[in-house]
């Protein structure tokens, strides 16, 4: 179980964690742009490539100003950074500490390449998943925590 001492600093190693493995991963990335660019095969089901996504999640505001993607990212971890430091669950700190991780992951692109950097490319015959990134993963992952959190540190009652 994760120390409810300090859920806060939890969070922060978190969000440091995780924006470490994205800027990491993309700098692989872009490295090998040239080869990725047209998708690497790793195993069936899953290529790596090298993609620039000038919106959000599937896409969606794409053609939108970068810098309106950077303040509202920023806004959204300053509420998270919030909530972190008043959580009082490891679990929970964990959760906002890897959304923060990976939404300053993305930020961190959009300030420098105005687009944010996508490799994970999973496919199914034909259909493809919108690619991602290690951001993306740490984003949904630390959501998907949130939601679970109450299950698992629900603690048992005691007496009737």
């Amino acid at each position: 179980m994760l120390s409810a001492e300090r859920p806060p600093v939890i969070g922060m190693l978190a969000a440091v964690a995780a924006f470490a493995i994205d800027q990491v991963t993309k700098a692989i990335v872009v490295t090998n742009a040239s080869v990725l660019s047209a998708g690497v095969p790793v195993f069936t089901g899953f290529n790596l490539t090298f993609y620039r996504n000038d919106g959000v999640t599937f896409g969606l505001l794409g053609g939108a100003p970068w810098w309106s993607l950077v303040v509202l990212a920023l806004a959204v971890c300053a509420w998270l950074v919030t909530m972190m430091l008043r959580t009082r669950d490891g679990i929970e700190a964990v959760a906002y500490g890897a959304i923060i991780g990976g939404a300053l992951g993305n930020v961190l692109d959009r300030l420098r390449f105005r687009a944010v950097t996508d490799f994970l490319d999973f496919y199914a015959g034909a259909a493809h998943w919108p690619a991602f990134n290690m951001a993306d993963v740490f984003v949904v992952g630390g959501v998907g925590l949130l939601l679970i959190a109450p299950m698992i540190t629900r603690r048992p009652r005691c007496g009737p």
